[in-house]
């Protein structure tokens, strides 16, 4: 199993624990997922994070329950595993921004069960990094397809569909 942390520092050498900066509504039992911990993305699921930080977006996959009709809008007759949205205003700065993958060691990380996110409750020390200059050469090599948009907005009913949504940043998104 391979774990990435993506970041915008290239001289990190130990992860500390820390809390999310934006803490986000958690099922109950759940709510230590905003207190202190290291996050990491498992390798199949980095296309989420192959973006500058503030980057608004929505990250689509086929699950094994996702039905034909939901699969034909979104797919079509396209292979690519993973759909990716973000808005026009974005774009240029994907074009042209760089970012740093960590692999990190699996030992101490516990799979939360959800899009292919890991944490772990101790500090981390990498096992390498690598700068990443051509956002969008590395999000095709992951086999993802970029869709840009003037507005996020008119995704939102992405997530009453059979298919795996992901929003990250939405925050940053125009009209959301």
């Amino acid at each position: 199993m391979r774990l990435f942390h993506f970041s915008h520092d290239p001289g990190i050498t130990r992860f500390e624990p820390r809390p999310v900066e934006a803490p986000s509504p958690r099922p109950p039992g759940r709510e230590w997922l905003n207190g202190p911990l290291v996050w990491a993305i498992e390798a199949r699921r980095q296309p989420m994070y192959l973006f500058p930080r503030d980057c608004p977006r929505i990250v689509i996959w086929q699950t094994p329950e996702t039905t034909a009709a939901d699969r034909a809008p979104w797919w079509g007759e396209r292979s690519d595993r993973i759909i990716v949205h973000i808005e026009w205003p974005w774009f240029e700065r994907f074009n042209t921004g760089r970012i740093c993958r960590y692999e990190l060691p699996a030992a101490t990380f516990e799979d939360l069960g959800d899009a292919g996110m890991w944490i772990s409750r101790e500090p981390v020390e990498p096992l390498a990094m690598e700068m990443i200059d051509d956002l969008p050469a590395a999000l095709r090599a992951c086999g993802a397809e970029l869709r840009v948009l003037p507005s996020l907005a008119p995704l939102k009913d992405v997530w009453s569909t059979t298919v795996h949504a992901s929003g990250i940043r939405l925050r940053n998104a125009a009209g959301w």
